[in-house]
């Protein structure tokens, strides 16, 4: 069977330019450091432990061949270390260099530098807080004058921790090679690094802050899209992870620093087992409260070990959170490959890359691994986290929009069906039958509950959108009232009395508008309304109290039920601002006036309008009672 070839998309083709661009920083990184002018790397000292703040006698020191790793050589040593190295004399150059630059890759955790005796350079504190330059290059200016005929004695003091005091092996103790050389030379290989080591860290940490930060609030606030807020704090706690590389004066101990960075790795672990589970679909709500648990045993467990056992302690917790985590991978690719998602090769080239990275640093912790190759494995998972966090966004608004085209269209067919029902029932009082007028009600409305009531009601319970649901349930509403006023059943005027004061006096007090209600006594009401005169008369006295909370901007309105002659009346009256002005005294120009007239007049009645800028506004409705008392 062929193989499928790999679907090109724009996260792989962003991922591929990233990489690419990785690759020629890379190159340009192991660029020899100047040609034309000699590096010397220094690869023997002697050293040798200091004893009570003073430089030790160099009478005992041991010789060492750089690098020199304590992890390796000492795992059970911290404290200050002394090296001597024999700098030779740079030789006549034409013309001599004033500044020679002295080269360190990893000088862990805090450096001091001596040149025959004078002190030329301080990286940082020797107390706690000790400083932590671990990741950070260091270049060492050395000047020309301070330098000798014969050799030069360079003397580099050194505090650093024991590997047990540390979470990571990276942050033990130890000294690289020394290179030294012209400093113009030195200072550009020491630039090129620094943009691996430090810079390049420094700006990801601050992308990952933004983009995790919007991805959590876009996450918290649609929790139907809650993975969103999982991979946002994904992309914080890598950040903060990623501080380890360039913050080197933190106001906290190391071993305070040390237990915080072991227990960022269990809040890592929650948000990329939550994300991969959340992104495929499946939410196990055992995990909901096992991850969180874990946040919460890892430090306490760390804190009974104590500073001794740190390392020991922390890489049994790494193991444990890195088979979780890639449990967690292999559950989400099986699912996405039984769901034939389309993201199922996208996700899969990104963790790929981010897993070969993790296990890179992971290789780290026991062989010693070329500085060059772990700096980009700690840049391709931030940058993988950018790309698949551009994909999200992309998806999101894909959705968006598409809800949006939904919600549009819903609109149409909703105005689309109202039209419909309106021809409908124009046509039907016209029909002079009465059998074939009843049956085409009858069908007219079965269809309406049936199916378009059905589908509306579907999407008040199902739309993830507020607004949708709003209209959809209005919708539903109104073919509610439409569909009873084409079952032809006559309504008592008594029971329609009652459902206009309910609905009336609830939508005012929502309001914030004081309302009144006057209608006839129980036994003063015996007349009927058709289902027709129902249906247009709660229409109109809708719109009429739509006007007053929207428009009118009163605090009191009254609405008066009175039978006389005959006739039903029905007055309505506010205390606010009046119709305007700009009407030029057509009062059935504005706010549905025209609409509310229309429909009394197809009930042989008329609505009149009162109203005057500042005086409020009276509408009274009259309809001939005894036309629909038995009318269909």
């Amino acid at each position: 069977m062929p193989k499928r070839p790999l679907p090109r998309t724009p996260l792989l083709r962003r991922l591929a330019c990233w990489l690419l661009g990785l690759l020629g920083l890379l190159s340009a990184l192991t660029t020899p450091a100047g040609a034309a002018t000699p590096v010397q790397v220094l690869t023997q000292a002697l050293a040798t432990a200091e004893v009570g703040g003073r430089p030790p006698p160099w009478a005992g020191a041991a010789p060492v061949t750089l690098p020199d790793d304590w992890a390796d050589r000492r795992p059970d040593r911290g404290g200050v270390m002394w090296y001597r190295l024999a700098l030779p004399s740079p030789g006549a150059t034409d013309p001599a260099p004033a500044l020679y630059g002295l080269y360190v890759e990893r000088a862990c955790s805090v450096l001091q530098v001596r040149l025959n005796g004078h002190l030329v350079h301080d990286g940082g504190r020797f107390d706690e807080p000790v400083s932590r330059n671990c990741h950070r290059p260091q270049l060492v200016a050395l000047p020309a004058a301070l330098m000798q005929a014969g050799d030069n004695q360079l003397d580099l003091r050194i505090r650093g921790y024991a590997r047990a005091e540390v979470s990571s092996r990276q942050r033990a103790g130890g000294l690289s090679v020394v290179e030294f050389g012209a400093y113009d030379t030195m200072a550009a290989h020491h630039a090129r690094r620094s943009a691996f080591a430090v810079r390049l860290p420094e700006v990801l940490s601050g992308a990952l802050v933004l983009m995790g930060s919007f991805m959590f609030v876009m996450g918290w606030f649609h929790r139907e899209q809650s993975y969103l807020a999982y991979f946002g704090a994904l992309m914080l706690g890598w950040s903060l992870l990623l501080a380890r590389l360039w913050a080197s004066d933190l106001p906290v101990p190391n071993h305070v620093t040390e237990l915080a960075l072991a227990a960022l790795m269990s809040f890592i672990t929650l948000a990329a087992v939550q994300f991969l589970m959340r992104y495929a679909g499946r939410r196990l709500r055992w995990l909901d409260f096992a991850l969180p648990a874990q946040c919460a045993l890892m430090p306490a467990t760390l804190l009974v070990a104590g500073e001794s056992r740190l390392y020991a302690v922390a890489s049994i917790w790494f193991v444990v959170l890195t088979v979780q985590v890639a449990a967690a991978v292999v559950f989400y690719l099986l699912e996405a490959r039984r769901q034939r998602s389309r993201q199922l090769w996208p996700m899969a080239t990104l963790l790929g890359v981010v897993g070969v990275s993790l296990a890179l640093e992971i290789a780290a912790q026991g062989w010693a691994l070329d500085s060059r190759v772990l700096h980009v494995a700690q840049l391709l998972p931030a940058l993988g986290f950018l790309a698949l966090g551009l994909r999200l966004v992309q998806q999101y608004g894909r959705a968006f929009q598409t809800a949006e085209q939904h919600r549009a269209e819903l609109e149409v067919r909703i105005r689309e069906a109202t039209a419909q029902i309106e021809r409908n029932f124009a046509q039907l009082s016209e029909l002079k039958v009465e059998q074939v007028t009843e049956r085409e009600r009858k069908r007219i409305a079965a269809d309406l509950h049936d199916d378009l009531g059905a589908k509306l009601l579907t999407i008040v319970h199902t739309s993830d959108n507020e607004r949708i649901s709003q209209l959809a349930r209005e919708a539903l509403e109104e073919m509610r009232l439409s569909v009873r006023g084409l079952t032809g059943k006559p309504v008592k005027l008594l029971d329609a009395l009652g459902d206009w004061r309910a609905e009336v006096v609830s939508r005012l007090a929502q309001s914030g508008v004081q309302g009144e209600w006057s209608a006839p006594h129980d036994e003063d009401v015996p007349q009927t309304l058709s289902s027709r005169a129902y249906v247009q008369t709660t229409r109109i006295l809708r719109e009429a109290v739509s006007n007053i909370i929207k428009h009118s901007g009163a605090s009191q309105c009254s609405v008066r039920c009175t039978i006389a002659n005959g006739d039903f009346q029905l007055v309505i009256q506010d205390n606010g601002k009046g119709i305007p002005t700009e009407l030029d005294g057509r009062l059935d120009k504005g706010h549905g006036m025209a609409s509310m007239k229309g429909r009394a007049k197809q009930l042989q009645g008329q609505c009149l309008v009162e109203s005057g800028p500042g005086y409020g506004t009276v509408i009274r409705l009259t309809l001939p009672l005894e036309r629909h008392t038995t009318a269909h």
